[in-house]
Formats: C-alpha cells, structure tokens, sequence
C-alpha cells in the first residue's frame, strides 16, 4: 500500500490517519530514543493503529541513519517515511533500496529546480513524495507540483524546530490550500483535540514524534491520537 493510501484508508474507516515518527534525538529536547529498540518501537506503533512510521536518518543534529531507516522498515508493514535533507538522486535511491515509500523534500532547504527534479526522480523509482512548506510563499510554490503530499511543519526547520511553533500554523496556511490536496500537519502535537483540530480544518492526517517519544507508553500516546475522531 502506498503511503498516501494507507492514510486514506485510516481517515476512512474513522481513525485520526498518524504518522509516528521515530528519531533518536532532537537539537531542542535531547535523546528521545533512551536506550529503546527502534524495532520493538515500530512494531508497537503498528499496533496501536499507526497508518504510518515515519524515520529520520539525519545524523548530525538528530542522530539518525540509514540503518536506522533499514531497520524500522524491515520491522513493519505499514508504509515508512524518510525525513532527512534530501539532496541527490542517489539519496532517492539509497532511500528506495533502504525500503521506505515515502521522502521527504524540504523547500527551505532546496533550490527549486533541485527540489523539482528530486521529486520527479522519486516518482521515476516508486516514491511518494512529502513536499514541507512553513510559510504562504512556500505552501504556492508547493502547489504548482503534482503533490502526493502537501506537508505544513508547525516548526521552523532553519533554527533545527528549536522554535515554539504550535499547530495553529497549520491552521493558517491551509486557508490556502485546496481541498483536494492532501495535508499532513507536522510538529508541535500532543493532544486529541489538536488533532481533531487540524483534520476538522482540512488536514488528511498529522506526524507526530516527540510527544510519542517523551510519553511514558508510546503505544498509548499513538492509541489515544489515533481515536481523536471518536466522538
């Protein structure tokens, strides 16, 4: 199933579509993994209703790696996200290879013709592409691509989302956006109602990291994220 699809088909059948990411630090709240294995990790998201995982491979400021990557999606069914600084073809391919469904393109971090034939080049090999804006110039730029999917970081990734972004981000910049374009609301959510909140604006689904990371059972932070549509 593809990564879009399988968010989809969570929103569907009534479920909060999640995806939840896996990252073994970040520059503002330090190690988040703790010694955990990042198998047993993914396998109990999975579990717990999870459309998705997302892994970021980033080594300098968020310890990732392509084992990393390798790892989690070999532990798991659902589709995987690579969230890195996509900068090559060869980082497409090693991404293909490494099994995700599913990179992340960052129009901050990008220029545009890069940014354009990396996500054409994604497409060539079977990728799906997540296409992050922060601001209203990007969300425009963003939309002249035949988007898989529109990402909307609640934080600022040029400051390493040392930022304190909330989701009310996300609530301005999809004003902008057409409702027939998929929305994935990304950082700064920890709660039920601000997942309901996101969706109820037009958002097909939320990324979620730290706050299912810091929790003290991360299944269950995933499990009452995933039932924030539940009346």
């Amino acid at each position: 199933m593809k990564f879009t699809e399988a968010l989809a088909a969570a929103r569907k059948a009534g479920r909060a579509p999640l995806v939840a990411e896996i990252k073994s630090r970040s520059p503002k709240e330090g190690d988040l993994l703790k010694g955990r294995d990042p198998s047993t990790l993914a396998r109990s998201y999975e579990a717990a209703g999870a459309s998705c995982i997302s892994v970021v491979t980033e080594p300098t400021h968020w310890g990732g790696s392509m084992d990393l990557l390798r790892t989690v999606a070999s532990a798991v069914t659902i589709p995987v996200l690579r969230k890195d600084f996509i900068s090559s073809p060869a980082d497409v391919h090693a991404t293909k290879e490494a099994g995700a469904s599913c990179l992340l393109l960052t129009i901050s971090k990008l220029d545009w013709h890069l940014l354009v034939e990396l996500h054409e080049e994604a497409h060539r090999v079977g990728l799906e592409t997540l296409v992050e804006a922060h601001d209203e110039a990007q969300v425009r730029m963003a939309l002249t691509l035949d988007l898989d999917l529109l990402g909307i970081n609640n934080r600022d990734i040029n400051v390493l989302e040392k930022d304190g972004g909330t989701f009310s981000r996300t609530l301005d910049l999809i004003r902008h956006v057409p409702r027939n374009v998929r929305v994935l609301s990304e950082s700064s959510i920890s709660s039920r109602s601000e997942v309901r909140a996101v969706i109820e604006a037009g958002a097909l689904g939320v990324l979620v990291g730290t706050s299912i990371l810091k929790a003290a059972d991360p299944a269950a932070a995933v499990k009452n994220l995933v039932s924030a549509l539940e009346t």
